[in-house]
């Protein structure tokens, strides 16, 4: 049994008998993870593949040697299917930065952890591949254009396929083959890590530590970044990870000279890349090994390639072709409708009151129009509203609306960008002025054109003195 066989060499390295051996939460993979205690605290690690966990015992080893912070292994089986090795507690860093990763607002103390984590990869990559025997990595010694063609074609089979899509295999592979060929011309004898990302860094005294990193290879140092920044369920928003590709391009920078154009435009290709080869993986886990976990990581995948899409890659366009009719696919977009932006838009008059927010949120904005020029107090402009050209001509031509609609515009703007990052699926807007006619229509017209066409979100604006609705379609 395993238990026996982990009581037999925690005994064999501490000389005494553990009180207990408590299985541990599983990943997803085939190992099993044990905390024994007793006279020391250890972790046990069962493998079924001895081969990789020689991988690991050996990497463990050179990257400690290293200075590198990976857990110390101190015992392990005759056979090497068993293992201890350092306990560094219970805290991923998946967890420490939920209140993040649930609100898209990261806090300082998770941008630290972040930071740090971050600028730790490239001694990983480029030290940690000092006298490192890539012969002893498992399954393959390095990342090459085999293992690229089978990530693909992970893909293809096991998520692709699964969604019953129909497409033309021989284009796909073209593609597929143009990928290899681009990514393949930023190898460069570094250890690749190939899974770096959240749930695979635990944090010990405020540091981060890496495990997990037994299906390293030589490869592509790339990869790496856009694994760790582009990981589904981290959901960093842009402005997170342009800061932290800044931390990890000037750690990078004491290993090698970085000319960032090509670094951005190379890293883009690996971005993709990767979505692809998660997408494999959580069809292969999810869809037929039915482990709830990668199934839910879905949505967040597709979102992911949803956001790459937007940019032309104009290398693979047969795949482009494809991917965006799969993102498109029914079972992808009722859950993007579901945490779609909806802004709503209204012009109202203070003498009636401000208008009730129907969603029950009972935030947003509310704007008074009234220190503004009234083209109201003028006897030729009270047949019109602010929708008319005598009263756009007015209010343009004093100028005052300009400056207040700019201060408005950059107020919102904020909120806009923010709620899309977070998921958020509703935000009010009002403009109110005394009769509210003029100026709050004037301004809230501009407002939901404004939005629309700077965010593409869905906006429904509602003139309420005029009974006007009118709706400007999602873009995005």
């Amino acid at each position: 049994m395993i238990t026996e066989e982990l009581h037999k060499i925690y005994r064999t390295y501490t000389g005494v008998a553990a009180e207990a051996i408590n299985e541990l939460p599983s990943s997803g993979s085939n190992r099993r993870y044990f905390r024994l205690t007793g006279a020391q605290t250890l972790i046990g690690v069962y493998g079924t593949s001895i081969e990789e966990n020689e991988a690991f015992l050996y990497m463990a080893d050179h990257f400690r040697k290293a200075g590198i912070p990976v857990p110390e292994v101190f015992c392990t089986s005759d056979d090497k299917s068993c293992y201890l090795q350092e306990d560094l507690g219970d805290t991923l860093l998946f967890n420490t930065i939920e209140k993040g990763r649930a609100t898209s607002v990261f806090s300082e103390e998770e941008k630290t952890l972040l930071r740090k984590t971050i600028r730790l990869l490239p001694s990983v990559q480029f030290a940690g591949a000092n006298s490192f025997d890539f012969t002893r990595c498992y399954p393959q010694p390095e990342f090459n254009q085999r293992s690229i063609l089978w990530d693909l074609n992970y893909f293809k089979y096991c998520f692709l396929k699964a969604t019953g899509m129909e497409f033309q295999e021989d284009k796909l592979e073209d593609d597929f083959q143009k990928m290899s060929d681009v990514l393949f011309c930023s190898s460069s004898p570094t250890f690749m890590y190939r899974d770096f990302q959240s749930r695979n860094v635990m944090i010990k005294d405020g540091e981060p530590w890496f495990i997990d990193f037994q299906g390293g290879r030589k490869g592509p140092f790339y990869y790496d970044v856009a694994s760790f920044l582009w990981q589904a369920k981290a959901k960093y928003p842009d402005s997170l990870r342009k800061e932290l590709l800044e931390e990890y391009i000037d750690a990078l920078r004491k290993y090698k000279p970085i000319d960032e154009p090509y670094f951005y435009s190379q890293l883009r290709h690996f971005v993709l890349f990767r979505t692809l080869q998660v997408l494999g993986a959580y069809g292969f886990r999810g869809y037929f090994e039915k482990k709830p976990h990668f199934i839910q990581s879905v949505p967040y995948a597709i979102e992911n390639l949803r956001e790459l899409l937007k940019e032309e890659y104009p290398e693979y366009p047969y795949l482009c072709k494809v991917l965006r009719e799969l993102t498109e696919l029914k079972q992808f977009t009722d859950d993007l409708k579901k945490r779609q932006l909806i802004v709503k838009v209204m012009s109202f008059a203070y003498k009636k009151g401000i208008p009730a927010d129907s969603t029950g949120n009972g935030g947003g904005y509310v704007f008074d129009c009234r220190a503004v020029n009234n083209p109201g107090k003028y006897e030729r402009y009270k047949p019109f509203t602010g929708l008319d050209e005598p009263v756009i001509n007015f209010l343009e031509e004093d100028g005052e609306i300009l400056r207040f609609l700019d201060s408005a515009y950059a107020l919102v703007d904020a909120s806009v960008k923010r709620y899309m990052e977070r998921g958020f699926s509703n935000l009010s807007v009002c403009f109110g002025c005394t009769g509210g006619q003029h100026r709050s229509v004037y301004s809230a017209q501009h407002m939901a054109e404004h939005l629309n066409r700077k965010f593409g979100v869905k906006v429904e604006l509602v003139h309420c003195e005029q009974n006007i609705e009118k709706t400007f379609e999602a873009t995005v």
